[in-house]
């Protein structure tokens, strides 16, 4: 039987937060090792396995993987949620990181100065219903299927969902002037191996609190 994949990150969401999504979207269980010192970072980098100096880290297959597009990329092709043909897989990238790029912005605000982040968090809401949730509805009501790409469940779709869910801890009602982005979180989220994991225990972290900004900083002091 297969090992289980390993995943070396800190106990937060970050960059590996998607990883986690995309593993328990295709019903896959993983293993978690949290750095939650500097001494396990240098370690990683002493052994070898940081290619670039930088987590996240995966360990699937064999392979010792780093960086977050890479290692989606593969999870995304292996588990059969990356399309049918290049233009499918380019329509999917093209979405992914229009949602990557809203995420970051999300998750480099925990990470401000507390007097700066009210207002940055306000900056990312109106982003959100100016720039990318107006995006992702007209696709879906151009599109006219329960998917993003062809009528089939993929790496956008997940995307897209975390992305919805994070800026709806910001703002609530987010998704009032968007109908069918409503419609497609619930659908979504209704998938069964995606409710599984939007359940209380899963590995599913939660918002960044203190703890995780002070442990990051000192792992990788800065």
């Amino acid at each position: 039987m297969a090992s289980k994949p390993k995943l070396y990150y800190f106990c937060g969401r970050g960059r590996m937060e998607s990883i986690r999504w995309l593993l328990a979207a295709a019903g896959v269980e993983f293993e978690e090792e949290f750095l939650e010192t500097r001494e396990q970072y240098e370690k990683l980098q002493e052994d070898g396995r940081l290619l670039f100096g930088q987590v996240p880290l995966v360990e699937i297959d064999g392979m010792t993987l780093t960086q977050t597009r890479a290692i989606l990329s593969y999870l995304a092709a292996k588990y059969n949620l990356y399309g049918k043909d290049l233009k499918e897989r380019v329509r999917i990238d093209m979405y992914v990181d229009g949602t990557l790029d809203l995420m970051l912005t999300i998750a480099l605000a925990a990470f401000s100065a507390p007097e700066d982040r009210e207002k940055a968090q306000a900056s990312i809401v109106q982003k959100a219903k100016t720039r990318y949730f107006p995006a992702f509805e007209k696709i879906l009501k151009d599109h006219g299927e329960d998917y993003l790409i062809g009528n089939k469940f993929s790496w956008a779709d997940i995307q897209l969902l975390e992305a919805i869910l994070m800026v709806e801890e910001l703002d609530a009602p987010v998704l009032s002037d968007f109908p069918l982005l409503k419609a497609f979180k619930t659908r979504i989220s209704n998938i069964p191996t995606i409710k599984k994991f939007l359940q209380p225990g899963s590995p599913r972290k939660p918002p960044p609190d203190r703890h995780y900004v002070e442990t990051v900083r000192r792992v990788l002091q800065f």
